[in-house]
């Protein structure tokens, strides 16, 4: 039978009568102290804000250390939780594949070798790295050429293999799909730059040689694989406003807008169709500058032969490295690369419903009740995923107890850290206030849906951990309400309490991320 970690109690505490505009008022244990007392009234005011009109809350506190329950207002109620689903693809990576799993992209030679000749294919093997870039594809030219290798007779092929070919989310919306958070998913893929946005390129327009000549496009990496329908122009005054658009199907980039001659280059990142073509393409010209000639074409999708050559590898940073990009910037692609790596690993099939099975096991093993709720990917981009709040905080506190904890803690978002791979989403956020440094927590957002959970050392040192859940509300933004709700947490103590009026602790003020995206999937805005 499963066993709650954190049982919540029935008993309610009914403390600000207006809180209800969001769900019901709070609960704690029986006899509760007078600072979870007054906790609850903080966090009661706060949910009561008028932007949460109408809408759910799912909250919960628990200390991490007793088991006790500090608040809980709808802690069993389903809701969208956004890239807080990264909690659960994070925690199961860690502890199924290991802190030291690597990915390796190797390349292989089939047919006889005569000197630098292969008389058959060579083939680019993809393990699902999605932090390969450029660079690592020219490595590996280089050992091709190193290795003696001049003329390739065959075909270039392009193994993806160790994946399905089904490249997007099921639940994924269309209108999404040009951009980088909604990359397709490919076990053999490149990344632009270090953010490591695997399956996506850069686009830069500068402006043209003079007014109404049209901006001159180029792509980080340098890329044949893409085409631009370049409708934009150059201006001799006025505001720069470019944009990149790619059209549904293939790799045609619409290029539209404006740029003001002498201004820097626009950029925005841009997904491609078909990453693994993308890759090949890059391997191809940078065999190409090494001096190695393939003289077929290029093959996507078949499985290298058992008996094939070694030639060249690369192997990825461990899992433990790529925490950090992939929390502290709630990466997409790397969510639902580690739910197929799991699958693949696990049952030996690269593939959704593989991987998610493999999660659920883990994180009911782990304390969560996964009959109350529903994964349907890694990241979070599907709306179809439901999570209680309180199922996250179960989830937190089983896995303080893990030996790979402290590394997985410290590749969360810290609040009020302005360094990128610091804060993360949270570098912006909490600044001055004593949640700085002191909040670990995971973001989530969609339109209409807002999440924030993680961690918070309150006053005493105790750790706390605590899921904010917010759904269907209509205001822009609701990130300053969870953010008053952590700094509370931060805050509170047992030792000091207060008898003043309840008011809800003030957060400082940030511009938010346009509606219904993590503040780092902005490029290149530092929200």
């Amino acid at each position: 039978m499963h066993r709650r970690l954190f049982p919540r109690t029935l008993a309610l505490v009914a403390l600000v009568a207006a809180a209800a505009t969001a769900g019901a008022p709070g609960a704690t244990a029986e006899a509760p102290t007078p600072a979870v007392t007054r906790l609850n009234a903080t966090i009661d005011a706060i949910l009561a804000n008028p932007a949460l009109a109408g809408a759910q809350a799912s909250v919960v506190v628990a200390d991490t250390a007793t088991g006790e329950t500090l608040y809980d207002r709808n802690g069993d109620r389903r809701l969208v939780p956004a890239s807080n689903t990264k909690l659960l693809t994070s925690t199961a990576a860690m502890a199924v594949l290991g802190p030291e799993h690597r990915f390796t992209t190797d390349v292989r030679a089939s047919g006889r070798r005569q000197g630098g000749r292969v008389a058959g294919d060579l083939y680019l093997r993809g393990g699902g790295d999605p932090t390969m870039l450029a660079a690592d594809y020219d490595a590996l030219a280089a050992q091709v050429a190193a290795e003696g290798v001049r003329v390739v007779v065959g075909d270039l092929v392009a193994d993806d293999t160790r994946y399905d070919r089904t490249r997007l989310g099921p639940d994924w919306t269309w209108d999404d799909e040009p951009w980088y958070y909604a990359a397709q998913v490919s076990a053999l893929t490149v990344a632009p730059d270090t953010d490591y946005d695997a399956g996506t390129v850069i686009v830069h327009a500068a402006p043209g040689a003079r007014a109404g000549a049209k901006p001159v496009i180029t792509t980080t990496p340098p890329t044949g694989y893409l085409r631009f329908d370049n409708r934009a122009t150059t201006v001799a005054g006025g505001e720069t406003s470019i944009s990149f658009e790619r059209e549904h199907g293939g790799n045609t980039i619409v290029v539209t807008g404006q740029i003001a001659a002498g201004d820097d280059p626009a950029s925005d990142w841009v997904t491609v169709w078909e990453p693994t073509g993308y890759a090949a393409d890059v391997f191809r010209s940078a065999l190409r500058r090494h001096g190695v000639r393939v003289l077929g074409r290029t093959v996507l999708g078949q499985a290298t032969p058992a008996g094939a050559t070694p030639v060249a590898r690369h192997d990825s940073m461990p899992l433990a490295d790529l925490m950090v990009p992939f929390l502290k910037l709630s990466n997409n692609g790397h969510a639902e690369v580690l739910t197929k790596e799991i699958g693949r690993v696990v049952s030996g099939s690269g593939t959704w419903s593989a991987g998610l099975a493999a999660i659920t096991r883990y994180v009911a093993d782990a304390g969560m009740d996964t009959g109350t709720l529903r994964q349907r990917d890694g990241s979070g981009l599907s709306r179809r995923n439901l999570v209680p709040a309180g199922e996250f905080v179960d989830l937190l506190a089983a896995v303080r107890s893990e030996p790979w904890f402290d590394t997985w803690y410290e590749a969360l978002p810290i609040a009020g850290q302005p360094e990128r791979f610091v804060g993360g989403t949270l570098r912006s956020r909490m600044q001055g206030t004593p949640a700085a440094g002191r909040v670990h927590a995971k973001t989530g957002s969609l339109t209409g849906v807002s999440g924030l959970s993680g961690y918070a050392t309150d006053a005493d040192g105790r750790v706390l951990a605590f899921s904010i859940l917010l759904n269907n509300y209509l205001a822009s933004s609701v990130k300053g309400l969870e953010d008053q709700i952590a700094i509370a947490l931060a805050s509170y103590s047992e030792k000091s309490v207060s008898t003043a009026k309840v008011a809800p602790p003030a957060a400082p003020s940030s511009a938010p991320a346009p509606e219904g995206v993590e503040c780092s999937w902005v490029k290149p805005i530092a929200c």
